[in-house]
Parts: structure tokens; sequence; C-alpha cells
């Protein structure tokens, strides 16, 4: 039998970041992997998703193999726009490799993440004959949008509302975010902190700052609710969370006379919490506090953003701990279990099965001269092919 040959993570990842998907536009990104997948023998689904006043953004749901445990490895082939092309070193839609990197926009956020998946997964169906007759272990899948970098609307979210209309079920998800740090294989995410914004609005009276006592100026009042708001800590953390907090993130009043009481002060704010509270128990706490800060003396107005998002924890256990070995193995180092930074679509998956991050180096993710070197990539494909295996140990039937 003659030998199976690996599929190249590198050269995958060099042709999508050729197509230029700058969100909402698919560029190609996704016909190429229906394309592989469909030559390995995956199931493709091509899935365009609409709403009103926003971009149709198209989608992708892979699977190979019909029976569970259904492990997915999800992640989106969208990029932001790359700025002025004639400030990167090489085209940011060219996928150039020079002293060991691979430059292009999207090369960690996170076209890198999705080409180590899929030539993980094609090397899995490489193995097993690439036909999922149903002696498999269990099934694998890629769950790719395009809409991660855009409004979150038309992507992940409603394409898992419609493989659970057609009674796709997912067991477990490892979304290839760029998670490590400053090394590969430094950190993990088990979980993320919920997301909460509003809007304060202070109301006064206009008048003449000759005449203040014909007017009523609003600005002290913010001062005094915004003081009100951040004058003791939401919490003190949890075992694997940071304390929340709240980050007042403008304050404005749209002013330009220097002889005019404003009539309104307006302030925006985001909190980042953790298991302690949910956006219902948050905003309660946020009203209370405004209303004794504000006592029977200012008068104001809060609106809390309605696309929210809640915390969640995938508790360390069987599944968390492959993951942590398959890294250690793969890149010698032990992973940080992580619940830091800001939202991702795993917002959206842990709805539906247990799910951790794990990809490449962030730091130059969303900048000119975004890159990523060879070598990790590679190895991240290691790790993918290693949570694979021990998946499939430890789950499959």
């Amino acid at each position: 039998m003659a030998d199976v040959v690996r599929a190249d993570p590198v050269e995958i990842l060099r042709a999508l970041i050729r197509c230029p998907s700058i969100t909402p536009e698919e560029g190609g990104a996704l016909a190429f992997l229906e394309s592989l997948l469909r030559a390995a023998g995956f199931t493709v689904h091509r899935v365009k998703l609409t709403s009103p006043n926003t971009p149709d953004v198209e989608n992708l749901y892979a699977r190979f193999g019909d029976k569970g445990p259904n492990l997915c490895f999800a992640g989106h082939t969208d990029v932001v726009p790359p700025g002025d092309p004639e400030h990167w070193r090489f085209p940011p839609f060219e996928g150039a490799i020079h002293d060991g990197l691979i430059y292009g926009r999207g090369a960690v956020d996170m076209k890198g993440g999705v080409a180590a998946f899929i030539a993980a997964g094609l090397d899995f169906a490489g193995a097993n004959g690439w036909s999922g007759d149903g002696a498999l272990p269990g099934s694998i899948s890629f769950l790719i949008t395009g809409d991660e970098e855009g409004p979150a609307i038309n992507g992940t979210e409603k394409l898992l509302r419609w493989l659970a209309d057609r009674d796709e079920r997912i067991d477990h998800c490892v979304l290839g975010e760029p998670s490590s740090r400053a090394a590969l294989g430094d950190m993990v995410k088990i979980g993320r902190r919920g997301s909460l914004s509003g809007s304060l609005t202070v109301h006064g009276k206009q008048g003449h700052v000759g005449y203040p006592h014909l007017a009523e100026n609003p600005i002290p009042g913010m001062v005094k609710l915004l003081a009100g708001l951040q004058a003791e800590p939401l919490d003190r953390g949890t075992e694997h969370f940071q304390a929340s907090n709240l980050e007042v993130v403008s304050v404005d009043v749209g002013n330009p006379a220097f002889n005019v009481i404003p009539a309104e002060a307006r302030a925006r704010f985001n909190i980042r919490f953790n298991e302690l509270w949910t956006p219902a128990t948050l905003t309660a706490e946020i009203e209370r506090r405004l209303k004794a800060a504000a006592g029977n003396e200012v008068r104001f107005s809060l609106a809390i953003e309605p696309r929210n998002s809640d915390s969640f924890l995938t508790a360390p256990g069987e599944f968390v701990d492959l993951v942590v070995d398959a890294i250690a193995t793969a890149t010698g180092q032990k992973p940080e279990l992580s619940t830091t930074g800001g939202t991702s679509d795993a917002r959206f998956i842990k709805d539906y099965c247990p799910v951790v991050e794990f990809g490449l180096v962030g730091t130059t993710m969303h900048q000119v001269d975004e890159a990523t070197p060879v070598d990790e990539v590679e190895r991240l494909t290691d790790v993918y092919a290693g949570i694979i295996a021990r998946y499939f140990a430890a789950f499959g039937r």
C-alpha cells in the first residue's frame, strides 16, 4: 500500500491568504476549502445567511463521518482590511515567505489556524480511507464563517442554529483563534468573560453660563454618577476568572461653545464580567448604583445594548486535559488555562457543546506586516492532530 501523503498546512495557508476575503466578502477562501474537502471525502455545505440591514454572509460546514462523537474545529476566513498596501513589506494578499515567516492579512487571525486544522483533518480522513464508511471512531467537522470580523450576525450564531435545525450535533469544539500569548502553546482559552455595553445620559437644562440659576448643568451630575458606578469593585474574581471590570469609554456633551451650559451629558461604558454575573443581574446592579448615586438630584436615563454576551467556562476535565496534553507534547509548553481577553465566536458555540480556544501567537494580528512563523503553523497542525487522536481514544465509539 502506498504511503499517504500528508497535507501541507503552509501551502493551504498561502492559498487562503491569496483570497482577499475582507468581511463580508468570501473572496474565494470558502470555495478553495470546499474543493479541498470534497476531494477528501467530506460532506460540504455552503450556507448563505441573511438578515435585514446587514450584508449577506457565506459560511461553510463540512463533516467526515456520520456517527458521533463529532469533534468540530471552528474558525473564520474573513479578515480585516489591510490598510495601505504600500506600507506592507510584501503585498498583503500574496502569502510571501521570507526568513521563515509567512506574511499576509489573516496569517495569524485566523487563516493560519484554519489551515492547520484543515491539514490535520485531511490527514485524519486520509488515514481512515477517505470514506467515512462507518468504521470510524466518530466524526470530524469544520464550522467556518465569513462574519467574525464584522457584525457577527450572519455567521457562527446562525450557522449553529442551522445545524441544530438539521439535527446535526457537535459534541466538542476547538476554536482556532490565536490564543497563544508569547510562544505557541503557552495559553489555551477555556472560557471567556461576558461583555455588557451601555449608554448613560444625564439630563439638564440648557442656558447661559452667566445665568446658571436659570439652567441645570448635567456635567456635575455625570461626574457623580460615574463615580458611583466605580466606587466599589463589582467582585474580586473567581478561581478561573479575573475580577469583573467596568471601563468608561467615552464622555461627551457635544458643546462647541464656551458660554452655553449644555442640555445633556452622555457617557458610554463596557463591562467585562465573570461567571458571578449575567447580563440581567449586572444590569440590575448598574441601575442600583446609579439610583443610589443620583438620589433625588440627578435626572438620568440608561440604555443597555441588546447584543451582549454571557461569560462561560469549559471546566477542566477529560476534554481540557487531552487538549493540554496534545499542546504540551507538540510544543514542549504546558499551557496556562486562561479566560482573559475579549469575546470570540466561542460565545455562541458554548450554547451547543464544550469549547476551548487554541491557536497561533497573536501579536501581529490586524497589524501591517501580519506574519506567522512557518514552523509554528506546522507545529500547530501537530497539536490539532494530537487532539484528534486523543479525542477519539477517549470518546470514540
